[in-house]
């Protein structure tokens, strides 16, 4: 199919506002020239795209289609505008970073400041992602590279190992669980818990090894960090999940005991998925070079 952006963004126009009129309007086109961009993808596609309707027009299902491929399509040329902007402003690279919870939360903040003062010409943008989700974002473009943690299907990327981590039990120091030197999680379910916010990698992770359980997490309260989880468990609110490189950060001063689960589920290796790191730019490779050495390092 031959078409460009006008004929995109006309038809985005259309299905948003159901009528041809207004989308003609939006494009500055004549309502006879939008009418005849339409017919000319509808030709292209052999398909029809909308149905005409009296009162305007509504998406046929081949036009459902093409409307998500028009969208995502569109999204590339603003990014890849806004790229050329930064570029133009001297920027030299610019790096898209799908990450869990644990990443974004608890070791990048480390990292980041290091390797951004070491590549002042690049940005990092860093969002986070569940698990499963991540992969899936670099496979389609939308990240250069991810991180993630656990049994991930990773869909057939490069996975590269950096480290790994364990989630642990946290309890104040005089909680009565405290003494004990392994526990199953199933075990901790009569307690109040207290958990990281809906929607975080960890949160729905537990969430679904509870509803596998058949009971219910007793959550008393739920918080955006880490760090906030290890204050309110250590003041005895309730216990609570963490990964234990993040647990013991905050052991001392929040007057943790660490407790071991159990659950093999608890183990978690990680690692960074990319397309090919071959053909990565200089700068996005030298990101996972700094997070592969800080974590042989640490």
């Amino acid at each position: 199919m031959h078409f460009d952006l006008t004929d995109l963004r006309l038809f985005v126009h259309a299905a948003d506002e159901g009528s041809l009129t207004r989308a003609a309007a939006r494009q500055h086109l004549s309502l006879a020239a939008a009418s005849a961009r339409i017919k000319a993808l509808e030709a292209q596609a052999g398909l029809p795209l909308l149905y005409r309707e009296a009162r305007g027009v509504r998406l046929a299902p081949p036009g459902e289609a093409f409307l998500h491929h028009a969208r995502g399509v569109l999204r590339q040329v603003e990014e890849l505008r806004a790229d050329l902007q930064e570029y133009g402003g001297g920027l030299r690279g610019h790096v898209r970073v799908f990450a869990n919870t644990t990443a974004v939360t608890d070791f990048l903040p480390e990292i980041l400041p290091a390797f951004l003062a070491d590549h002042p010409r690049v940005n990092v943008d860093l969002q986070e992602k569940p698990n499963a989700d991540i992969p899936r974002g670099v496979l389609d473009g939308r990240a250069d590279m991810g991180i993630v943690a656990g049994t991930v299907d990773t869909l057939g990327l490069q996975a590269i190992h950096f480290s790994t981590d364990r989630l642990v039990l946290a309890t104040a120091a005089g909680h009565r669980l405290a003494a004990l030197p392994r526990i199953a999680f199933a075990d901790t379910l009569p307690e109040d818990h207290v958990g990281l916010q809906a929607g975080s990698t960890l949160q729905t992770f537990l969430s679904q090894v509870t509803e596998r359980l058949g009971k219910p997490l007793k959550l008393r309260i739920q918080l955006s960090s880490f760090d906030a989880m290890c204050r309110m468990i250590g003041a005895g609110v309730g216990v609570g999940v963490v990964p234990e490189s993040a647990a013991r950060r905050h052991q001392a001063a929040s007057r943790l005991a660490l407790v071991e689960l159990t659950d093999a589920w608890s183990v978690r290796e990680r690692y960074v998925v990319v397309r090919d790191r071959e053909r990565l730019p200089s700068y996005a490779a030298a990101l996972i070079d700094t997070l592969v050495a800080h974590h042989h390092t640490a």
